[in-house]
């Protein structure tokens, strides 16, 4: 026998199992260690219902309110998908009752929002039927969240009473009608267990800041919607 081949022998007698012949010399019998794969984590889905506020009229749809709020969540390191938006500038809470039945479009979300009254106000609604109306508009946003509660963001009606279209009318009454229908939408949500947000406030202040209004005059600016969103965030946040 070869010296070379003496010392090949030698050598495997010595590792034992931890080497083995492959051409005339040793090479490792060790497996391939496999690489670990951590899976994607499950998509979070975002439901905002609304009128104009929730659509984003006279903005970008990048300003829209609930599109800044997935993107701050993205940001923080949440994984929302695009949100589905059912809102149309106008609508009251009928409207929004009228297009909004309790399959569609893709629940269970993790997350749903419900602005709306405005128009209500403005199309001089009585606050009974909008008491009646919202409130199974909270339901089926409850039963849209998966049945749960904690997972619904009720956002309260902003004055509309501060920016220039408003000029020439009653801002005082427009705000304390806004303030009524505000007072039955947080009625409702507390007694559904859902969280309440209150933007009227932040709203307001656009009677000093004419940036926070659109170009249309009445409604809010992108930069008064990533107030909205910048108030939403951690409110979604805690749901996780």
């Amino acid at each position: 026998m070869p010296p070379l081949t003496k010392i090949t022998v030698i050598v495997c007698l010595i590792v034992g199992a931890a080497c083995v012949k492959h051409n005339g010399g040793p090479v490792p019998a060790t497996p391939p260690v496999s690489e670990t794969v951590t899976p994607a984590p499950d998509p979070l889905t975002y439901l905002a219902l609304g009128d104009s506020y929730t659509i984003g009229q006279s903005v970008s749809d990048s300003d829209r309110y609930p599109i800044q709020v997935v993107r701050r969540l993205r940001s923080a390191g949440f994984y929302y998908t695009t949100p589905d938006i059912i809102a149309v500038t106008g609508w009251t809470t009928g409207n929004l009752l009228n297009a909004t039945p309790d399959t569609a479009p893709n629940p269970p979300y993790h997350v749903v929002s419900l602005l709306i009254g405005v128009n209500n106000q403005y199309q001089y609604r009585t606050q009974s039927e909008y008491r009646n109306q919202f409130t199974e508009l909270l339901r089926r946003s409850i039963h849209l969240a998966g049945d749960s509660p904690s997972h619904v963001i009720v956002l309260s009606i902003p004055d509309y009473s501060v920016t220039p279209f408003a000029k020439g009318r009653d801002r005082a009454l427009i705000a304390a009608q806004i303030d009524s229908f505000n007072a039955i939408n947080k009625e409702v949500a507390m007694n559904y267990h859902t969280a309440w947000l209150e933007v009227t406030g932040e709203s307001r202040k656009a009677a000093d800041d004419p940036s926070l209004i659109a170009g249309d005059r009445l409604h809010f600016s992108g930069k008064e919607y990533a107030i909205w969103a910048e108030m939403m965030t951690p409110v979604i946040k805690a749901m996780q």
